[in-house]
């Protein structure tokens, strides 16, 4: 199997999770409107790993992209089967690292009939510690930091390699680019506290609707475009689809 499409595959299942969670949070939010602490713990925490493997995805699939241009005799030997499933294991490591803390240090700082008691499932809500809050920051910059670098690397050295490469590579620059624009999108999410609340100021009576709107543009618009970008795009893929749609 292509490690490229290994990626893209995890990518797809990993937002069907993601969508899903963040789907049943807005609907228990709307109708049952309080939870277990506990079951929402849970929910939240599957969430943010869920989110934060989006764009480390995305980093490591513009990273294949520029060995196969820019590296094309050594691609098979660096981008093997083996290797990429253990860079997906990885991810979940990474993001297992960062959210879990959470939990840690909210049972460290609650009282164990917190976890008992029932409230409306939002992040602040069930980690309210300022401790988490900073941790949160610091780490959202290092992500930004590092995932944005890789991109742009990627992007400038299969830039300059296609000017004077083949189709592959200018499609693979196109594709990259596109990286970058999901990315920004995905990146929305570590703004989502302050552009809620930002239209909550602008919009006080409308609470429920501004959250609304920030939960489509930050978590579904995002995920909403992998198809195209990586799927219709593709020949492969879109041999298969022309299959199997049009008989």
């Amino acid at each position: 199997m292509n490690p490229r499409y290994i990626l893209f595959i995890h990518l797809v299942i990993n937002d069907m999770i993601q969508l899903t969670l963040t789907v049943s949070l807005v609907v228990i939010s709307y109708t049952i409107n309080k939870i277990s602490v506990s079951v929402c713990c849970i929910l939240i925490l599957l969430a943010l790993m869920t989110t934060e493997n989006s764009p480390l995805n995305l980093a490591c699939m513009a990273v294949e992209r520029y060995i196969a241009i820019c590296h094309p005799l050594h691609h098979l030997q660096i981008c093997t089967v083996r290797r990429t499933r253990i860079l997906v294991g990885l991810m979940w490591v990474t993001t297992s690292v960062s959210a879990l803390p959470d939990l840690f240090i909210t049972l460290a700082t609650q009282p164990l009939s917190f976890f008992h008691s029932q409230l409306l499932c939002l992040r602040q809500n069930v980690f309210p510690n300022l401790i988490i809050v900073q941790k949160r920051d610091i780490t959202y910059t290092v992500y930004l930091v590092i995932i944005w670098f890789i991109i742009f690397y990627t992007y400038f050295r299969i830039l300059f390699t296609a000017r004077t490469a083949s189709k592959d590579a200018k499609k693979a620059r196109n594709t990259i680019l596109l990286h970058g624009f999901q990315l920004l999108l995905c990146m929305a999410m570590y703004i989502f506290p302050q552009l809620l609340s930002a239209l909550t100021q602008w919009f006080p009576k409308n609470f429920a609707d501004s959250s609304f709107v920030c939960y489509v543009i930050v978590q579904v618009l995002p995920r909403s475009i992998s198809p195209v970008i990586y799927g219709v795009r593709d020949n492969t893929f879109r041999k298969y689809l022309k299959k199997h749609m049009f008989f």
